[in-house]
């Protein structure tokens, strides 16, 4: 862009710009050297075409208010926008910014929360200091206006006066020339010529009608009138014609200045053609009649130039929790569609969901929706609290409105729900890819906890069994106390088996008091509980083995305000074999900027970095590939419109506790789906579900106490892990008849 004014006239412009704006010069103009520049960088700007994401690109932003940007610093400009004629929207705690003109729209993404702040701070001051010359420019146009108006009204009136001399001229014509009506009488003559006499002369000597005298005065008289006539005439046309010269001038003026407007300056992006906007056709001007269009020309130049540009517009989006669901929308990905403006919620939540078992001969229809809504009324956290200060959270016994419709065997299941991440690690021959989707993988076992904040999991009975088909999962509870539960699940090429356990620590301030009638009291401050995993996930592909353990997980404002989980901490993916490690940064939250944050980073044998991820546990995760281009590795598959009225569930969830036509008689007596007081709580039967919530209880403590509590039966112990010993699939395939299973409610 040049460094002349916006609103500066160019060689051969006419002085009749209506005042459009400087935004439609054109593309020469932008290569011109010497603009100064405000700031520049790198920024990820979403591609015009679909399905194919966001790009690294150079932008550029300079002192007149253009941003522009290319593909390397240096290099030709592939397009511009001018700020000053831009709607600009951001979001807090967002990194991107969507900037629409009426040239073009670009959605970008900063690199970090420092490059946002940066751009956001120079787009501002950019903004604030086009606001003076906007003004400047505004008044220009409304003097212009005024102008234009004063000239649509004279033309106006002189078009009245041409009009209304013409009829004069017309009506001296037929009195000079009257038409010849041959007279029946003498009489009927007579009163002719009286009439007409009104406007003659009168005379000292009137002749007599008929003499010498009078025939040739009259015939003087009219040769006279007939020369005034023509020379009234004559110059009367030249009249016309020059106002008719200057209604064409005024029109012309007008078509060329919209003309100037309407189309968009071509540019180029990549792997598109170049769009002929010559051909693009522009709004009409009015083109009426003379008389129609000289009518409203001051109106509708008024109308045109009384809603006076504004300038910049910067609007910041408050997002409730609907919007929140999308998080940024990085980069791109051959499979899925990635949009900032799409909506995450799943459009068809009560439609079923429909798979198709590995034999490919049944289809399986599974449920989007929970039986009843969760209980109102969960009851007060920090009156239980308050009773166990210093307890472990797993030998607390909460009630039943605590709890969610899942054991904590279900929720392990929960982890896995995106297994097809590690058929593709399967899959990938390259090192870093398969390590990259591996990190995925981990990543995504922390999506199902979005909105899972509010209520906890029955606690499992020993020897407590889960299955999923889908990848042969299988869940038991292998230790009372500590709680311990181990997991295992298989696919193409893949095995993943996993300890979960650990320990719970309140954040809390516990202030001794005082004693009233041998009762200690306190007073607790805390608002934060921290789940602290002890478990090890191991991961077989092929002959190789990956092992890694989880960060720490927080239960935020859990005594005050909306409870939310956060992950925190580094969790390192380690192959055994070749050395390769994928090391994950867990970022926490602060109060600025993005929340859920994940960077990775993949370390070769010799501690050499040999790839990036990026991305957020709640959202999605891409690998970055070189300087220019991501690819998305996963994506969270959409929640249910009501999922935060319905324990928080996702989709997958929502059926985990279904007993679907693949597990119609083939489930062991141990398994979730069968808890009566799980049952219960799900069908919204509270008082049953408390019921046989202590009664499932009172059970085991029986088996216990008379040496007869169960031992696991799919997984034995090596050190301090779990390995699953095999046969339950087999025996499900022969309905558990050469097995013994005894129930446990």
């Amino acid at each position: 862009m040049s460094g002349q004014p916006s609103d500066a006239l160019a060689p051969g412009q006419t002085s009749l710009n209506l005042g459009f704006s400087s935004a439609f010069i054109s593309n020469s103009v932008v290569h011109m050297a010497g603009p100064p520049i405000i700031h520049e960088g790198w920024v990820l700007k979403k591609r015009r075409k679909k399905m194919q994401g966001f790009a690294r690109r150079y932008f550029t932003l300079y002192q007149s208010g253009m941003l522009s940007y290319a593909f390397e610093p240096g290099q030709p400009i592939r397009d511009h926008i001018f700020l000053h004629n831009a709607a600009i929207s951001t979001a807090p705690g967002r990194k991107d910014v969507h900037i629409d003109s009426n040239t073009a729209t670009f959605h970008i993404k900063c690199l970090s929360t420092d490059d946002f702040d940066k751009w956001m701070k120079f787009i501002s001051v950019g903004l604030e200091a086009k606001k003076a010359s906007i003004y400047r420019q505004a008044s220009r146009k409304t003097s212009l206006n005024l102008n234009l108006n004063r000239s649509g009204t004279l033309l106006e009136e002189m078009g009245s006066s041409i009009t209304e001399l013409e009829n004069s001229i017309t009506s001296l014509s037929l009195e000079l020339n009257p038409p010849r009506i041959p007279s029946l009488n003498k009489k009927h003559a007579h009163s002719k010529e009286s009439m007409f006499g009104l406007f003659k002369r009168p005379h000292h000597h009137p002749a007599q009608e008929g003499s010498p005298d009078s025939n040739s005065h009259d015939g003087h008289r009219s040769s006279t009138g007939h020369e005034t006539l023509q020379e009234v005439k004559a110059r009367f046309e030249v009249v016309k014609a020059q106002h008719a010269s200057l209604v064409k001038v005024m029109q012309e003026s007008l078509n060329e200045s919209a003309q100037h407007m309407v189309p968009l300056p071509a540019t180029v992006e990549e792997e598109e053609t170049v769009e002929h906007f010559g051909q693009r056709t522009s709004t009409p001007v009015t083109r009426k009649s003379f008389r129609d269009s000289i009518a409203s020309t001051s109106d509708s130049v008024m109308e045109w130039f009384d809603a006076v540009d504004e300038g910049p517009q910067e609007f910041i989006m408050e997002l409730g929790q609907d919007l929140s669901e999308p998080g940024s929308r990085l980069l791109s990905t051959s499979a899925e569609t990635s949009s900032i403006d799409t909506d995450f919620e799943s459009s068809s939540a009560s439609e079923p969901l429909r798979e198709s078992v590995s034999s490919g001969t049944a289809q399986i229809v599974r449920r989007t929706q929970l039986p009843c809504l969760p209980p109102s009324d969960e009851g007060s956290l920090f009156t239980i609290l308050k009773k166990n200060v210093g307890k472990d959270l797993s030998t607390i016994t909460f009630p039943v409105t605590f709890n969610e419709p899942l054991t904590m065997l279900q929720r392990t299941a929960e982890e896995v729900e995106y297994h097809h991440l590690l058929d593709e690690a399967a899959a990938a021959n390259d090192p870093v890819t398969r390590m990259s989707y591996i990190a995925a993988f981990a990543i995504s076992g922390y999506a199902h906890t979005r909105h899972r904040s509010g209520r906890k999991g029955f606690n499992p009975m020993l020897a407590e069994t889960y299955e999923d088909i889908r990848m042969k999962f299988i869940a038991e509870k292998v230790r009372h106390n500590p709680l311990e539960i181990a997991y295992h699940a298989e696919g193409v090429n893949w095995e993943l088996s996993a300890t979960s356990c650990g320990k719970t620590k309140f954040w809390g301030q516990y202030n001794f008091v005082g004693l009233s009638r041998g009762i200690t009291i306190s007073r607790i401050s805390g608002k934060s509980l921290e789940i602290i995993p002890l478990g090890i996930n191991r991961l077989r592909i092929g002959n190789e083995s990956y092992v890694w353990k989880k960060p720490s997980s927080f239960i935020r404002n859990l005594m005050v305000g909306t409870k939310y989980f956060e992950h925190s901490g580094k969790m390192t993916i380690e192959n055994t074999i070749t050395q390769y490690r994928c090391v994950i940064d867990f970022k926490q939250n602060g109060y600025w900027g993005p929340t859920n944050v994940v960077s990775a980073v993949v370390l070769d044998a010799d501690g050499d970095t040999v790839g990036q991820l990026d991305g957020k546990w709640d959202d999605q995760i891409s690998q970055m590939l070189d300087a220019s281009h991501f690819h998305v590795l996963w994506k969270i598959n959409p929640f249910p419109k009501n999922s935060p009225e319905c324990y928080g569930f996702t989709s997958y969830t929502i059926t985990l506790n279904e007993v679907a036509s693949d597990a119609v008689g083939k489930l062991p007596p141990t398994d979730s789906r069968l808890r009566p007081d799980v049952r219960a709580l799900e069908n919204g039967e509270l008082d049953l579900a408390e019921e046989e919530k202590l009664r499932v209880e009172q059970m085991q403590r029986e088996r216990r106490n008379k040496g007869e509590e169960r031992e696991p039966r799919w997984f034995k112990q090596v050190g301090d892990e779990w390995h699953y010993t095999g046969g339950y699939w087999e025996g499900r395939s022969r309905g558990w008849k050469q097995k013994t299973i005894l129930p446990l409610w």
